[in-house]
């Protein structure tokens, strides 16, 4: 493939990096957020009471402390004890696995823009079906939910690995395995029930909606949905420097302005990481290593982890996962879809040029300890030539210098007041459980 050198021209100006910046965010760009189930998602998504075994919730591993992920290439959920790279097996119930993919970061998942969800896209707005959502396990799972953003919530608490437990461990995981999910008795409703015989929980519910004060029943969509508006009200990032710079309220400084060149120019990230928050929501094989218990099915051995490919069938969609959105992107390390990199400039160094940077990964990866774990790089090796041969991106050069310039600008996409989040970690939660700080 054809190598393009990346030169920096004597006085280039910023005008040609104008042409391709985004359009400042307006508030009509976001859903609207109901402040009181915003602060209803804000106790639950700190609240235990959600997982199986009532020891993992959201926070586990979306954390503001770690950018709204959790600080680990490939994380612990049930089985976990700790915090962040802290985080350890419990010897008295490890996990069985880690969790296959790095916990993507939360931020402006509240913006309209935001119709595919997860690294593969397994879920996504869909006008053609009857809940305006698809996703690989059926109809009768997205109906109900107020948003693609809600009907998300459903994967992490039916995750064995993830907030579940493992079969036989409680009656959540008994009813997942079982296959009874929705309706009486299925896991959701086990969930809910769970939530209903907390008073604080009923009586805020009841408040906020008229038709459960009149007597409807409290159920796991309406938990959802208080989650996914205190998400998109916590994590709402538009007060970044570059946010300022689009508004003409501001500049930024000249290592970050020349990163802002050649990101928006020569360096090409843009083609892939466009608009406001520097995505375009679609799929790209570049040749991340795969590593960890990749994603199978119950029934199948491999390791590998095939992104899209999963959930089209297509073998043209093979490795190729969504692109991310880069604001805060400073702090939601480790990077990469299995967070094989704990480095931003050497991501950034591979993602320039994936094929090189594949043939000369070396582990930088942040895996705690796990007996029960494979070796979490032999993926890597057995599937480093398919992985190779998926990208398609003809490599760029960037010298030392362009990289440097390229994560001060990455930089000026930091927003202190989403970092810190709007509402907080709670001091209690009203199940009475251990909040993570």
């Amino acid at each position: 493939m054809r190598l393009v050198a990346l030169t920096l021209a004597a006085g280039l100006a910023l005008s040609g990096a104008q042409a391709d910046t985004p359009l400042p965010v307006r508030d009509t760009d976001f859903m609207p957020v109901d402040p009181a189930l915003a602060a209803l998602g804000q106790l639950l998504f700190y609240d235990p009471v959600l997982s199986g075994n009532r020891n993992v919730s959201c926070a586990t591993c979306h954390h503001p402390r770690f950018g709204t992920s959790d600080g680990l290439s490939l994380g612990l959920g049930d089985g976990g004890i700790g915090l962040g790279p802290e985080r350890r097996a419990d010897p008295g119930n490890p996990p069985e696995q880690r969790i296959p993919r790095n916990a993507p970061a939360l931020f402006n998942l509240g913006a309209k823009e935001f119709t595919v969800l997860f690294h593969d896209g397994r879920i996504e707005v869909d006008a053609s079906r009857p809940s305006g959502l698809r996703t690989p396990l059926g109809e009768e799972m997205v109906a109900g939910f107020d948003s693609l953003l809600s009907a998300q919530t459903m994967f992490p608490v039916l995750s064995p690995d993830e907030m579940a437990g493992h079969y036989g461990e409680n009656e959540v995981s008994t009813a997942v395995r079982q296959g009874r999910l929705t309706g009486k008795g299925g896991a959701w409703d086990i969930i809910a029930e769970r939530v209903r015989a907390i008073p604080e929980y009923k009586a805020g519910f009841e408040a906020a909606d008229p038709a459960i004060e009149s007597g409807r029943d409290l159920d796991f969509t309406d938990i959802s949905d208080a989650i996914a508006a205190f998400m998109a009200f916590e994590w709402r990032s538009t007060d970044s420097p570059f946010d300022a710079y689009l508004a003409g309220e501001g500049g930024l400084a000249p290592k970050a302005e020349k990163g802002l060149e050649l990101f928006y120019g020569p360096a090409g990230c843009s083609e892939c990481h466009s608009g406001p928050f520097q995505t375009d929501h679609r799929f790209h094989a570049m040749g991340q290593p795969q590593i960890g218990p990749g994603k199978a099915e119950r029934f199948e051995s491999h390791f590998k982890d095939t992104g899209r490919m999963r959930v089209t069938g297509r073998e043209a969609d093979a490795y190729r996962f969504r692109t991310p959105s880069l604001r805060n992107v400073l702090h939601t390390g480790p990077w990469g879809h299995a967070g094989a990199y704990d480095d931003l400039e050497a991501f950034l160094r591979h993602h320039a040029d994936p094929v090189t940077g594949l043939e000369r990964y070396e582990a930088q990866a942040v895996l705690p300890p796990l007996e029960a774990a494979t070796d979490d790089f032999a993926p890597l090796k057995s599937e480093r030539a398919a992985i190779a041969a998926a990208v398609s991106r003809a490599p760029v050069v960037l010298r030392q210098g362009d990289i440097s310039a390229l994560v001060a600008f990455l930089g000026a996409l930091s927003d202190p007041v989403a970092l810190g989040g709007r509402l907080g970690i709670p001091e209690t939660v009203p199940s009475g459980l251990p909040v993570e700080r």
